[in-house]
């Protein structure tokens, strides 16, 4: 509250020179933390960039001192200018660094781009910092001047001759306002080694006193090799042969563009801008523009090509899931968010950039059409995935609404166990079959779910059709672990899932329609190996007090070749699970230590083989299927029907 209700004249503060920025230093550099701290380094690297940006350098050194608190940067440009300002009577780098608002970069003459615009990044340091020592080659001779907490506390002196140009800073941080002052070693090695990626050609040399480490960063490959660094570092998958890597030189606001892109794994976008070598992370205009292209140039694809999805529409987010992307632009007088240069706002940098990336893009997915196709798949599978989460999600909340509690299929006869890892689930082809197995099962781990003939197709349903299904919901409610976006493992009640169908072509069939049901709408439930497929017998075979049995045909003729020949075997095919006694079923197909399953597993470098075998087999297209039925008649000996 106020002690005083007098406000004069006298009451204005007046800060001048460099004041206001000890006063308030978050408004040029974003804050005092360890973000702050680094960006009074960041400030003075990007100097020494730009000089490199513009042909003027070739070499940046970094390095942290002993103590950790002070850094140098030193390059090979043309030397901040010495000679005194016509106006002012100063040297100029006594003007750069005591002055708000003074630089060389507030046309093109000396700099044709730059990350600095508003001349205060030098200043700013030299301000925040208890002392600054700058050392300038220029002209055949050395010069040094020294400065404390924003002023010179000596006089521009001449310490020697050089056949060299360049400039170095020495400065350390100022502890009043940072508080405790270490630098990072790691975080500044990782931001130097971007830069280098940024700048292919330029050399930065980064040295740590302190440990004795230094890195020497060149990289000629530009973007083509972060983009590669990055996906190893990630460990996230490129999904096409070879990345699509463009640069082009303008005239103009924009004068240079790189980019490198390709579609990953990852279940989400990754998608990092830079301007004139500076890392904007909170995207703009640019990263619009970027976002527009790629999004443009699949849509324009998928259209020339006519691979549109039936049932499907696919949103810019799902086209650009799993994009891995990286954009570099240089432009004139950028226009940022603020000192701390974290976002583009330059209105036209939108669609020059879009302009520029879709049609290269396009004409990149036609001349590589199968990668293109695969990306379209993907688009596709995460579409169907979003598709399915949110009506799941729909269907919860609707339930949820009138009771909370687990309400379990009427035919589910569940076990009496309550421990989720010793207990495990068979879904079951028909009430014949599940009678059977519910007599012979053991009634403490293992529960039986009985389904009435061929399930829906969910591949071909829409999603209001396949939340209705009261088979697939007798699934969904006996494992109790929800679907789509409210899956939660935590709730699964059973282990194991096992599929236990007649070993005949319809008992295939409807394995392959659960499978499918699970694949689009339970995913994790494969992902974590939950799912089994039960390997009932097809054939007994009784040779003297001897009993064998035989999974299908090829298992059967293996056996009867291992029999001598004197004996004659008495062969019985089950016509289904529900001729089998309780007992037989049991001893052949649920019991632990003789029992076979198959989990059901989809490899990583298989996940969209899979969805496209699903949907080729299981969609509305028969095109697919009727081909391959063509193909391989001639392959048949004999049809199951």
């Amino acid at each position: 509250m106020s002690t005083s209700t007098k406000y004069t004249a006298q009451d204005i503060t007046v800060l001048e020179g460099l004041e206001p920025v000890r006063a308030r230093p978050g408004m040029y550099i974003g804050g005092t933390g360890k973000a702050g701290l680094h960006h009074l380094l960041w400030e003075i690297v990007d100097n020494s960039v730009d000089e490199a940006l513009n042909g003027h350098a070739t070499t940046i050194s970094v390095t942290l001192h002993k103590n950790g608190k002070t850094a140098s940067v030193q390059d090979n440009g043309r030397g901040i200018p010495v000679d005194l300002h016509p106006t002012h009577k100063k040297p100029a780098l006594e003007l750069i660094l005591t002055t708000l608002h003074a630089g060389g970069k507030f046309d093109q003459k000396v700099y044709a781009t730059s990350g600095g615009l508003h001349g205060v990044g030098s200043s700013v340091v030299n301000a925040l910092s208890s002392s600054l020592t700058a050392r300038i080659r220029r002209g055949g001779k050395e010069y040094e001047q020294d400065y404390r907490r924003g002023k010179a506390v000596s006089e521009l002196r001449t310490t020697g001759s050089s056949r060299l140009t360049g400039t170095r800073v020495t400065f350390t941080p100022d502890e009043d306002i940072f508080g405790p002052v270490q630098f990072d070693t790691e975080m500044v090695r990782e931001a130097l080694e971007v830069k280098s990626y940024l700048n292919k050609g330029m050399r930065i040399q980064f040295k740590d006193e302190a440990s004795g480490t230094s890195f020497d960063y060149h990289h000629e490959g530009g973007l083509a090799d972060f983009l590669s660094a990055r996906l190893r570092k990630t460990e996230r998958r490129n999904l096409c042969p070879e990345s699509f890597i463009w640069e082009r030189e303008f005239t103009g606001t924009m004068l240079r563009l790189q980019l490198a892109l390709t579609w990953t794994d990852f279940p989400r976008e990754s998608i990092t801008c830079y301007v004139n070598g500076i890392h904007t992370s909170d995207g703009g205009t640019h990263e619009q523009g970027f976002r527009e292209a790629i999004t443009r140039a699949l849509r324009n694809f998928i259209e020339t090509h006519d691979l549109t999805p039936r049932g499907v529409s696919l949103t810019a987010d799902d086209i650009r899931e799993g994009v891995f992307g990286m954009l570099s632009i240089f432009i004139r007088e950028p226009q940022f968010q603020g000192q701390t240069k974290d976002k583009l706002n330059n209105p036209e940098v939108k669609a020059q950039v879009e302009s520029a990336v879709r049609p290269a893009l396009e004409q990149w997915l036609h001349d590589h059409k199968s990668w293109g196709e695969m990306i379209v798949t993907r688009a596709v599978q995460a579409a169907r995935a979003r598709m399915a989460s949110r009506a799941a999600a729909n269907q919860v909340r609707r339930k949820s609404a009138v009771s909370h509690r687990l309400n379990l299929p009427g035919k589910l006869a569940d076990c009496s166990s309550t421990d989720p890892s010793r207990s495990e689930l068979f879904i079951v082809e028909g009430d014949s079959a599940g009678g059977s197995a519910k007599q012979g099962r053991d009634r403490t781990t293992q529960a039986i779910l009985p389904l009435r003939g061929k399930v829906l197709n969910t591949e071909q349903a829409s999603l209001a059709a396949v939340l209705k299904n009261q088979e697939l919901s007798n699934i969904v409610q006996a494992l109790g672990c929800g679907i789509g976006k409210d899956f939660n493992s935590a709730r699964l009640r059973y282990e194991r899932v096992i599929l236990l169908m007649d070993a005949d072509v319809d008992g295939h069939h409807i394995a392959t329609l659960l499978l499918t049901f699970f694949y689009r709408y339970m995913p994790q439930l494969i992902e974590h190996g939950h799912i089994f497929l039960a390997q009932p017998p097809l054939y007994r075979i009784d040779v003297g007090k001897e009993t064998y049995w035989a999974s299908d045909d090829e298992e059967k003729e293996k056996i009867l070749k291992r029999l001598p020949a004197r004996y004659k075997p008495e062969i019985s095919r089950f016509k289904g699970l529900g001729e089998m006694m309780p007992k037989t079923l049991f001893s052949t197909t649920l019991d632990p230590r003789r029992r076979r399953l198959l989990k059901v597993e989809v490899p990583e470098d298989k996940t969209f083989v899979t969805d496209q075998v699903i949907n080729e087999l299981m969609g509305k297209d028969a095109k697919a299927r009727f081909h391959m039925i063509m193909d391989g008649a001639k392959d048949v000996e004999e049809l199951d029907i």
